[in-house]
């Protein structure tokens, strides 16, 4: 490894900062991984420092001669309202200080309930809590780049799957099931089609946006495999499974009822329209800009349940 060579520094060790990191050693990149412990499961070659997010000067020392910064932390999805925003203030004021360039790894959110395919050009209209906090965050995020105080990209992913993924709707609660045999739940009306993005896929278009000076000062979809049903999408994860298909689904009264033990079941409750109506995102705009690297989804499906299978 050459000492002049280029660093990427990652915040967060989650799924996303995982495939973001694997994308990046395929590249042979010289890698630093940030969050609160200092330890993640990750290749040798790969650091991993211990950092407060949340402080200026802690970022902006784990940052330094850093040339790219992705952004993949996140608080507890139950206080993301109380302490997203300053998470990623924390974060701009950093990486600002070190002029790297600042990748950020985000939601849709923002957009609210909407009647069709989701545009990057869509308006910031959520009414939830989280939507409203995601809407702030990346409004803060451009008008920093518009300012000129850093050079920031936006890359939206819808709902997640694939390896290390948990705590989705399309993590622990359904694959394990479908290697089993046993039914899967999907939420909402399982009937309506509903994008899923590849985790692979969403770190890979991070790596793409943080090569690429095009993709700066702008909003991207992260490229998506095929947008089918929540029960085709299940369907096809049993039959790569070996399984007959054993699916139904819940509603907005059973996460309800989730809610009253379960924090995380109760914060899904106001995101539950997106299981109630199509759930759809056009990212031809970065597959123009970028070409596509989406992952077919049976492949991506098939790695998935490999992960799952290997890991529990």
């Amino acid at each position: 490894m050459t000492p002049n060579q280029e660093l990427h520094v990652i915040f967060g060790t989650g799924p996303l900062g995982q495939a973001v990191m694997r994308e990046l050693v395929t590249q042979k990149k010289r890698i630093r991984m940030v969050n609160r412990s200092g330890q993640a499961v990750v290749p040798n070659e790969v650091e991993v420092i211990a950092a407060d997010a949340y402080d200026p000067a802690s970022t902006k020392a784990v940052t330094a001669d850093a040339s790219v910064v992705y952004q993949c932390a996140q608080p507890a999805y139950t206080q993301w309202a109380e302490k997203f925003p300053a998470l990623q203030a924390a974060i701009v004021d950093g990486v600002a200080a070190n002029d790297a360039k600042l990748i950020v790894g985000d939601n849709l959110y923002m957009y609210g309930l909407v009647n069709k395919p989701m545009r990057e050009d869509l308006p910031n209209v959520a009414t939830t809590r989280k939507g409203g906090t995601r809407a702030l965050m990346a409004e803060a995020l451009l008008e920093a780049h518009r300012k000129n105080r850093i050079r920031v990209a936006i890359g939206r992913g819808s709902d997640f799957f694939g390896p290390q993924v948990l705590g989705s709707v399309m993590g622990e609660r359904i694959f394990p099931a479908v290697l089993a045999g046993k039914p899967a739940s999907g939420l909402g009306n399982i009937d309506l089609l509903h994008t899923y993005t590849f985790i692979n896929d969403f770190g890979k278009a991070l790596v793409v946006l943080g090569e690429r000076d095009e993709a700066l000062g702008q909003i991207w979809h992260v490229p998506n495999p095929e947008t089918v049903t929540t029960r085709q999408f299940l369907e096809i994860a049993f039959k790569e499974a070996g399984h007959p298909a054993k699916i139904n689904s819940m509603g907005k009264f059973m996460m309800w009822l989730g809610g009253l033990f379960i924090p995380e079941a109760r914060e899904t409750v106001e995101m539950m329209y997106e299981f109630e109506n199509p759930f759809v995102v056009d990212h031809s705009k970065y597959v123009q800009m970028f070409g596509t690297q989406a992952t077919p989804l049976r492949e991506a499906i098939r790695q998935t349940l490999e992960w799952y299978r290997s890991h529990h």
